[in-house]
């Protein structure tokens, strides 16, 4: 796996002119023999609120190492825009069996392809996880570099789904610089506000992944251990301190869920759970 501290150098020390008006390349990067700690694996789950036993693996704790090897793509000479200006939009997550913190991974990352939008460029980061040749987990990340058209984007609107006793969650003002430590993305505007006011935001934002993961922690009673993809829009920035609300409602063939705010009007996240 790469350095996370070659990788953070790279990032915040290196310069990069911008985007250059092109179509992204197909990149492709992989990993092989990686090996998961015990104790780091205990940190997420505790982070994120999962009932961890030891040895089954939480199933967006793969994201967390799939990242590397995203960060290794963000760093490529053919990406000519820095990391700090992108937003991640989207996230599908399948795992197709329970997975074991011993087991042995080889994970591969590809960049697909990019879009122009009226928001910016968009692109996609597929990852996967093998064990022994079987594919046993694989995302999907939708990202956009950010170009400033002028234009003022509507707010999301909450969907239409019954929140009359939603669960609330209390977010520490130290739990941007805990996850970091558990996953190792130490973007800064998830750090301290000092950081997070260089970028624009007064308080420091909850990290995107954090919320999706917390999210799957409170689902998992409904997953137990069968094979499910679970898919999350991120809407709105989450800050720290605070509090958010969380509720689910179950469909024909899937379950839907957001996280909103304190009152629950507005939508910080968006996602359905699917079992296979």
């Amino acid at each position: 796996m790469p350095s996370l501290f070659s990788l953070y150098r790279k990032i915040f020390f290196g310069r990069k002119p911008g985007w250059d008006q092109q179509a992204l390349p197909q990149i492709k990067v992989s990993a092989r023999d990686v090996r998961l700690s015990v104790a780091k694996v205990s940190q997420y789950a505790d982070v994120c609120n999962f009932s961890f036993d030891g040895r089954t693996l939480p199933p967006t704790y793969l994201y967390v190492m799939a990242f590397r090897l995203h960060a290794q793509i963000f760093t490529h000479e053919a990406i000519t825009f820095p990391l700090l200006g992108m937003l991640h939009l989207k996230n599908s997550i399948s795992v197709l069996r329970p997975l074991r913190v011993d087991e042995v991974f080889e994970l591969e990352c590809s960049l697909t392809g990019s879009t122009m939008t009226d928001s910016g460029l968009e692109f996609e980061l597929v990852s996967k996880a093998f064990v022994d040749g079987e594919l046993v987990w694989h995302s999907l990340s939708t990202y956009l570099y950010r170009i400033d058209s002028g234009r003022r984007a509507r707010p999301p609107k909450a969907s239409d789904m019954a929140w009359d006793n939603p669960r609330s969650w209390r977010l520490s003002e130290d739990l941007g610089r805990r996850y970091a430590k558990a996953s190792g993305d130490y973007n800064l505007i998830h750090l301290h506000p000092v950081l997070s006011k260089r970028f624009g935001f007064d308080r420091v934002l909850a990290h995107g992944m954090w919320s999706k993961g917390r999210c799957v922690a409170e689902l998992m009673p409904q997953i137990g251990e069968r094979p499910f993809t679970i898919d999350v829009v991120f809407k709105l920035p989450l800050f720290m301190p605070g509090e958010v609300t969380f509720a689910s409602e179950t469909q024909a063939d899937h379950l839907r869920f957001e996280l909103r705010d304190q009152k629950g009007r507005r939508p910080h996240l968006s996602g359905e759970l699917t079992l296979m």
